[in-house]
């Protein structure tokens, strides 16, 4: 059924199945790990500066593209750890959070009838954002390696990315390290990429909020390092992810001037600018040391390991991420059906847990693929694992 005054290209992007799960989290009492966000505070170093700018100049609106000390801050952070040059005058846009950046570059770039190549399974927000442009995705399915095999990762035949490339292509969006999978995209992946960005003459928005949060054993390459990508190329970034504070939606996009330029056009009718007393604080954040990035990673890993140890002696076959706040769970032979939804709707009262079902991040196309997959969340604090899992055991006992 089409929703009254919807317009056609957003029917079908109603109340999300995030929306179901919390309220099913609240309605049950259970522990939510569905959707993905901390449920503890940033540094102080962070946060300390975000008090200080309240009640100052730093309330009222910022310059339209960031303030100065915010895009010099993004300019040396991306030098430093991609070894990638910006100019933070011309090169570099902050937005409301990588999803403003997203959509902003889709709006910019897109024209209605366009394609826009993904890898699937595809975070919500891109399919909507390729919708309000007006283009038209073309996904390229990811498989998944077998549940409980340390060390396997989801993986993708270059000859489906290269027929999903048509006359009609525009740009493709990367997402890497790629949420929902956990999936760090590895070199010679990218260099398959980027061969059928530079032979089809396609643009390439790749969204790398997760950067910081790659595990051992992996290692992130931002794709505009690559041979002939730079200049056209648009690296999203944001600061909610690597400084706990995805509330203050501070994001940002570099790029080559005149892509840039484009992106700008779109976001200044959009939110205009935003998150005035946090800009400081983010400039700030990315000016932490090594350590600061290193000890982030190290202590999800930790949080990774708890959470899948618990699933898997739950009996709930796990794949175990390189990189992000999610593990994957394989419920066929578990739900009736092999329901990922089901399973989820049945989870909070069979163990007091929430997930969400990964079927959501499939388009209708592939929509079989990810069917029986369900997305947990470890970004939270050690008492609230420990409680889930041992909840979870309680399925096996």
């Amino acid at each position: 059924m089409s929703a009254p005054y919807l317009a056609e290209r957003l029917q079908g992007f109603g109340t999300t199945v995030f929306a179901e799960m919390s309220a099913l989290a609240v309605a049950t009492g259970s522990i939510n790990l569905g959707q993905g966000f901390p449920d503890t505070p940033g540094p102080a170093e962070v946060l300390d500066v975000a008090r200080s700018a309240i009640g100052t100049a730093h309330d009222q609106y910022p310059p339209g593209p960031g303030t100065p000390e915010l895009r010099a801050a993004i300019a040396a952070h991306v030098a430093r750890f991609r070894g990638l040059a910006y100019d933070p005058d011309t090169e570099v846009l902050v937005t409301a959070g990588a999803t403003e950046a997203l959509t902003a570059a889709m709006l910019a770039l897109v024209e209605p009838g366009d394609e826009v190549v993904v890898f699937e399974p595809v975070y919500d927000s891109y399919a909507a954002a390729v919708a309000m442009a007006g283009g038209v995705l073309r996904p390229v399915p990811l498989t998944p390696p077998p549940a409980d095999t340390d060390g396997a990762v989801w993986t993708f035949d270059p000859a489906d990315l290269r027929a999903a490339v048509t006359p009609r292509a525009r740009l493709l969006l990367l997402n890497t390290p790629h949420n929902p999978t956990g999936k760090v995209f590895r070199r010679e992946e990218l260099d398959a990429v980027a061969e059928v960005v530079l032979t089809a003459g396609l643009l390439l928005v790749t969204d790398e909020v997760y950067e910081h949060l790659v595990f051992a054993g992996a290692e992130h390459v931002s794709p505009a390092t690559l041979p002939g990508l730079r200049e056209r190329t648009l690296v999203v970034g944001s600061g909610g992810k690597t400084f706990s504070t995805t509330g203050w939606k501070v994001g940002w996009t570099c790029g080559p001037a005149p892509l840039v330029a484009a992106v700008r056009t779109a976001k200044q009718f959009l939110t205009y600018v935003n998150a005035g007393p946090f800009q400081p604080a983010i400039a700030a954040g990315l000016a932490l040391p090594d350590a600061y990035f290193t000890g982030i990673a190290a202590d999800l890993q930790r949080r990774r390991d708890v959470l899948v140890g618990g699933l898997r002696e739950a009996g709930l076959p796990t794949v175990s991420p390189e990189a992000t706040y999610f593990a994957t769970v394989d419920v066929r032979g578990i739900a009736d059906g092999d329901d990922g939804l089901a399973f989820c709707r049945e989870l909070p009262h069979r163990a007091g847990v929430v997930a969400v079902p990964a079927g959501v991040f499939w388009t209708a196309e592939h929509a079989d693929l990810g069917r029986h997959l369900v997305r947990f969340a470890f970004c939270k604090r050690d008492e609230v694992l420990t409680e889930a899992v041992r909840r979870l055991s309680r399925m096996s006992a």
